[in-house]
């Protein structure tokens, strides 16, 4: 990749988040306040109460004005506000919902991405756990990421907009659980959109374009995340390329003569009203010439990628429930429609965090003493692994950046991160199997994307697999790793082939256990896995997504590794040599 560093207005990155939720309620304080121990709910001062269903919308940063700018009285009560690009945690999204649940329950509404629906899935199933009734509505209005007969893998981009105003117009009016999700998966069945690409953004972690594309391309189908779309050509006028946004989305919808729509012409952070406004030119008059008519249209920023350069249609089609519901008056600092609300009915509810449970007495006198690893030494392994990730973290997210949104090393990076500081106030006494849940807390904590609840359920379930044991031998070495595959497979679905991490730590455990079948010891094991799992890693390079945001990719993902293989294969050559 072409060494190129973009400029930002930013302090320090890992305060990037911070410092913008505080800068934002500090502009809205009418409007906005931060509610709970993470930091990351950004809730309504005059939204949620007692009776009412509570809306939680959220996502990762870098979508400005996406997702907090639409917390506010009649659309959303609250927004879970997650890294740049990353779904925010399942404890954020708790933040969120314990902030507005006024036991009509809670709904959860957000882009159909992976990591938003493992971390909103473990968020939903808190509030089950805790009474609380939760529904989940997943945006899926990109045209382009998946054919009609595939339409619930499509993912959320900027349809985002109208699903979340339906869903908080319906709370707002009174609508039950029941009703409220009606509502919103209505409007998510009507809405679709598509975007182009011109120019890359950059994250804010490494100054880079996290994507190439030359002066004169554009990429038609291009994702939120900078994913790439359907296919790069030849920059064209704008009425072209508003052409062919435009048609697929008519045809999906089925629009005809005396149908009704609402539209949103949305910039992607770097293109002015000039040229948006020549793209609705052309939006209505298509729409115009079909006969189909125009309730309301918005041209703006209102779902962002950073500062890339590009837009995006989308079509709402009407029925008079939708158009009542789009035309019910709300105030956030994104959106005001209608007239100033009176006064919310009902007290403001603050419910209080519910209590961590008791952590279990482990009886150190019944483990097992057997092998060179002691809890000591294991965690050290654990901070070379962190190490190696933070070395290697550019390079990781460059592999991400052509098959994916181009965060995946930074992502890897915040967790490992969080899970070195968790290891320096780990208790000199703790076992294997605690300070390998005390590793998930903290890096399901940090991290939002996928690899949070995946790489959080890996250590779960490796810690369980040696929790009889006070030092590891060889045997349970692999036991510890053949558990961090059944998390990750149990939590993530994907399967050998799929070209996801799993391509790397299944042949990892297979070489492992091979060696240990053979008589090996513990560093043959250890060598093994990390073979095996190099291996895998190149071997995804020769075969096709069907996992993830590279899923959308289709053959044009062949030639390129998976970067959570990559990223799997760094920590267990990490752990290997630390031994």
């Amino acid at each position: 990749m072409t060494d190129i560093r973009t400029k930002k207005l930013i302090n320090a990155p890992e305060d990037l988040i911070a410092e913008a939720i505080e800068g934002m309620v500090a502009a809205h304080p009418d409007m906005l306040v931060v509610e709970g121990a993470t930091g990351r709910a950004v809730v309504a001062v005059d939204g949620p109460r007692e009776g009412k269903v509570g809306i939680v919308i959220g996502g990762g940063s870098g979508h400005e004005p996406a997702f907090a700018g639409y917390v506010g009285r009649g659309l959303a009560d609250a927004a879970a506000v997650g890294n740049v690009f990353a779904s925010p945690s399942p404890e954020q999204i708790m933040d969120a919902a314990r902030a507005v649940e006024g036991g009509a329950g809670v709904m959860f509404l957000y882009g159909n991405y992976t990591g938003d629906v493992m971390n909103f899935d473990m968020a939903a199933e808190e509030c089950t756990a805790a009474g609380i009734p939760a529904r989940s509505v997943q945006v899926t209005d990109d045209v382009a990421s998946a054919p009609a007969e595939r339409a619930g893998e499509r993912r959320g981009i900027a349809g985002d907009f109208f699903v979340f105003k339906v869903a908080g117009a319906a709370a707002e009016q009174g609508r039950d659980l029941d009703g409220c999700e009606a509502a919103a998966r209505a409007a998510n069945a009507n809405t679709r959109s598509m975007g182009v690409a011109l120019s890359a953004c950059s994250m804010p972690q490494t100054g880079k374009p996290n994507f190439e594309i030359g002066h004169d391309e554009m990429e038609i189908g291009m994702g939120l995340h900078g994913e790439p779309g359907m296919r790069r050509g030849k920059l064209e006028p704008a009425d072209a390329v508003t052409d062919e946004l435009l048609a697929p989305v008519i045809a999906d919808l089925g629009l005809a003569a005396g149908d009704e729509v609402a539209v949103l012409v949305n910039g992607l952070g770097a293109t002015g009203q000039l040229e948006l406004y020549i793209i609705h030119r052309r939006v209505a008059q298509t729409l115009k010439s079909l006969g189909v008519a125009i309730h309301h249209s918005w041209v703006g920023e209102y779902a962002t990628s950073l500062e890339m350069a590009g837009a995006s249609v989308t079509l709402m089609k009407l029925d008079a429930d939708l158009k009542a519901l789009l035309d019910t008056p709300c105030r956030t600092p994104a959106l005001t429609v209608g007239n100033v609300l009176p006064p919310a009915a009902g007290r403001r509810v603050r419910r209080a965090a519910g209590n961590a449970q008791a952590k279990a007495v482990v009886d150190r006198s019944t483990l097992k003493t057997e092998g060179e690893v002691t809890p000591a030494i294991f965690r050290a392994m654990m901070r070379k692994a962190g190490d190696a990730i933070a070395e290697n973290r550019d390079w990781l997210s460059e592999l991400d950046g052509v098959i994916g949104d181009g965060d995946h090393g930074i992502t890897m990076d915040i967790g490992w991160t969080a899970v070195r500081k968790a290891l320096d106030a780990a208790p000199g006494d703790e076992t294997v199997s605690e300070t390998s849940d005390r590793m998930a807390k903290a890096f399901l904590d940090a991290v939002g994307a996928s690899s949070g609840p995946l790489y959080a359920s890996a250590f779960r379930s490796a810690g369980a697999a040696v929790s009889d044991r006070l030092n590891l031998d060889a045997g349970a070495l692999v036991a510890w790793v053949a558990g961090m595959c059944d998390g990750i497979l149990a939590r993530g679905g994907a399967a050998v082939g799929d070209k996801t991490m799993i391509d790397a730590w299944v042949p990892a455990l297979e070489a492992a256990r091979a060696a240990l079948a053979g008589g090996g010891d513990l560093r043959a094991c250890l060598a093994a896995a990390a073979e095996g799992a190099r291996k895998g890693r190149d071997h995804t390079a020769t075969i096709e997504s069907r996992r993830g945001r590279s899923a959308k990719l289709g053959a044009r993902s062949i030639g390129h590794v998976d970067p959570g293989a990559a990223s799997a294969h760094v920590l267990l050559a990490a752990i290997r040599d630390a031994v």
